[in-house]
């Protein structure tokens, strides 16, 4: 029990060290950039306080906050937009509507009749490409810094 409370302690005492540290070195202007942030930050947060009420200053954060991540989440879909555009872009420099029509068609009407006929080998090679793709997939999620890794739900 004296083991607990000495490592409660112990964990306590090196957070207070840590919290009295950063606060220091923000203090005394060690890393001049983030202390003129957290003064900035906090002399901004102070005459909103004094000028307006606590609630549509802690509004107006939380709104702030709410801002930025939709600004971020709009960006990720216009970016993702922006790369099927380019890619039909090259499309529609090599075929024009009418021939992606007949193209459709074609694939549309002979796919199943093929796909009859040579089932077993046309799945056998949809599942290679498809483990192929989810490795290379891996491997990027696994490069890329930031990444949303998906777990296999089992």
């Amino acid at each position: 029990m004296a083991d607990s409370s000495s490592s409660s302690n112990n964990s306590s005492s090196s957070l207070r060290d840590l919290t009295h540290t950063a606060a220091s070195q923000l203090v005394h202007w060690r890393e001049p950039k983030k202390s003129a942030a957290a003064f900035g930050l906090s002399l901004l947060v102070l005459l909103s306080v004094a000028t307006l009420s606590v609630i549509s200053v802690v509004s107006y954060l939380l709104l702030a906050c709410l801002c930025v991540t939709i600004t971020f989440r709009v960006y990720k879909s216009v970016i993702q937009l922006a790369a099927v555009t380019w890619v039909m872009t090259y499309v529609g420099a090599v075929f024009n509507g009418v021939t992606i029509l007949i193209l459709a068609d074609i694939i549309f009407f002979t796919t199943p009749l093929i796909y009859q006929k040579k089932k077993a080998q046309i799945d056998r090679h949809v599942e290679a490409v498809r483990l192929k793709l989810e490795e290379t997939l891996q491997s990027l999620q696994d490069k890329l810094p930031g990444a949303v890794k998906k777990s296999k739900v089992e």
